[in-house]
Formats: C-alpha cells, structure tokens, sequence
C-alpha cells in the first residue's frame, strides 16, 4: 500500500468537522419539534379557551364584559329552575296568572345578570379614573428630570420612587423593563398597554413617535401632560354637569313609584270596594260597574315600575358617564325598590 492509498484511508475514517451523522441530526430535529410544540401549546395557554381554562378567573375579571360568561347562563338556569318547581308545584302553567312567584324568579334572574358587571364595571371606572389622574403629574416630572440633563432612563428610575397611587406598580415596572436592557420605546408601549385606558394610549404613541423622530421629548411630555390634564378636566366637568340630569331621572323614578301607591291604596282599592259592592247588589248587570280584579292592576304596575327603573338606570348611565353599561348599578338598584316596594308595601 503506497503513501497515497494510506492517506485516502486514513481520510475515510476521519470525521470532518462540518459533518453530523444522520443519528444526530434527527435527535436535533426531535429536540426542536418538542420545543416548537411546548411553545404552542404555551401560546394557545395564553388567549382563548386555553386562557380561561387555565386561568378563569383572570379571564373573568381582566374585563367587566367577559364575567357575562358565567352570569347569563346562571341567571337562565336559575329562572328556568324557578319555572320547573312552579310547574310541577302547581300542576300547570296556570301560575303563570295566577301568582306573581315567577315575577320575583325573573327579577333575581336579571339582577343576577347584570350585578356582578354593575361592580366590575364600577371598579374598573375606579381604577381608570385614578390612573388618569395620576398621569400629568408623572409625565410632567419625566419632563422636569429631562431638562435637567438627565436621560429618559435615569428620569424614570427616579420617578419610580415616588408615589402615584394606582400608577406606582406600572411605573415601577417600566423601570424594570429598562433596566433589562427594553428600549425606551418598546417599554413605554408595554406601559401604556398595561395601563389599557385610551387617554394613555394617545399620550403613550404621541410621546414615542417624539422619541423616534428625535424631538425634544421634554416638550413632547408637557405636551401629554397638559393634554391628559385638560382631558380629565373636562371629563370631570361633564360629569358636574350631567349629574343634575341623573338625579332627575332617580327622583322621577320615585315619583313614578308615589303615584302607583296612591293609585293602588286609594283609587284601586276604592273602585275595587265599589265594584264589589255593585256585583253584590246586581247593579253591574245594568253596566253600572263590574268586578275590578285589583290583583292585575297591582301585577301590571309592578312591571311598568320595573321596566321604568331598568331602561331608567341605562339612561342615567348614558347621560351621566357616556356608557350606558356604566346604568347598570341604577338599574340594578331601582329594580331591587320597585321590587321591594309592590311586594311588601303596595
């Protein structure tokens, strides 16, 4: 065997560097496909059925509208399971006229509904209210700590140690994100994403566009921050000046309510009285005047006075706060008397 032969030989048992035997390179591919599905199956974790699955309270909360999920369906089941009792109670569907029973199975039913969003939404309102609050004096601080030659990273660390109530956590966190090494930008759009309000998204997109164009970010935080300011203002003084119009609606509402009791404690009950009288007497034969069945009056007015205090409530909502959802808790409320009221007092 010459010197050449040895050499060739020599090369075919070698490994070259570059090379991977088919073995391996199919445990690669194994590897990467089990990453690539523990990655999907952690994406589909994170939105839709697989988030309220694995986190359903979250899901219920994260959102006043999504607790609707769960409460529609059980005030269905509940009003049915109310209309099964009564008609294997009574044998029938007679109860239907004959009692108002499914009248109090229809009100809970709603109230069991529309309660649980009434107070998310109320707290929801809360903290938007408090964040918006909170924004001008941060914004205007940023820029203070920019003017004095301080870098919008350092300004914010700063910043993150004060205290601005329901915003603090949020700032905190967009100092933790850029002492990750975030850019300033991308943080900032995180931050105003999480603040999820659409006051902080105008004033988040305004101020990042600055900073990409390379403007004077400090005049552009003034900017957000007088802008934000005046937006509150006059989201305050609205609400100032409607609220007279809400109150016109509850104390017409309970006005509503006077004038069916003096109805059914005195008209009602007298022509009741005389109609009775009559049919006694034999008058009504004559068409004097028949038998008054002050059981429907008091049922028809019951639902008028409900129907007034619901649609009542969504009005004020939409008169007061520009949300008709933000009725609800007037809605709820005025419901509740209205039901109280003929049931126990009328």
């Amino acid at each position: 065997m010459g010197f050449t032969d040895i050499f060739n030989q020599s090369g075919k048992d070698q490994k070259s560097p570059g090379t991977i035997r088919t073995p391996e390179l199919a445990s690669v591919e194994g590897e990467i496909n089990q990453i690539t599905a523990r990655l999907e199956q952690e994406r589909q974790s994170r939105e839709g059925i697989g988030k309220f699955l694995r986190h359903p309270l979250q899901v219920l909360t994260e959102r006043p509208e999504n607790i609707l999920i769960v409460c529609v369906p059980v005030a269905f089941l509940f009003f049915m399971g109310g209309f099964i009792f009564l008609f294997r109670s009574t044998g029938g569907i007679s109860f239907i006229f004959t009692t108002t029973t499914l009248d109090d199975f229809a009100v809970f039913a709603v109230l069991i509904a529309i309660v649980p969003l009434a107070l998310l939404d109320l707290k929801e309102q809360f903290r938007v209210k408090n964040l918006e609050n909170a924004l001008p004096n941060f914004f205007r601080d940023l820029a203070g700590m920019n003017d004095s030659g301080m870098t919008l990273p350092t300004a914010v660390h700063l910043v993150a140690a004060a205290e601005y109530g329901t915003l603090t956590p949020h700032i905190r966190k967009l100092d933790n994100e850029m002492s990750w090494g975030v850019g300033f930008v991308e943080a900032l759009y995180r931050f105003g994403k999480s603040l999820g309000t659409s006051l902080a998204d105008r004033s988040v997109d305004l101020i990042a566009k600055a900073s990409k164009a390379g403007g004077d970010v400090s005049e552009v935080l003034r900017a957000a921050a007088k802008d934000t300011f005046e937006v509150v203002n006059l989201q305050q003084e609205r609400s100032n000046s409607m609220l007279i119009y809400v109150i016109i609606v509850l104390v017409s509402f309970a006005v509503f309510l006077f004038v069916i009791a003096i109805l059914v404690s005195s008209f009602l009950t007298t022509m009741a009285t005389a109609g009775a009288a009559a049919s006694a007497s034999g008058a009504a034969a004559h068409g004097f005047m028949g038998k008054i069945d002050i059981f429907v009056y008091k049922r028809l007015f019951s639902h008028a006075a409900m129907l007034q205090g619901f649609f009542s409530g969504l009005v004020a909502g939409q008169m007061g706060e520009g949300r008709f959802i933000a009725g609800l808790k007037y809605s709820a409320l005025m419901l509740l008397i209205a039901w109280v009221t003929f049931r126990f007092f009328i």
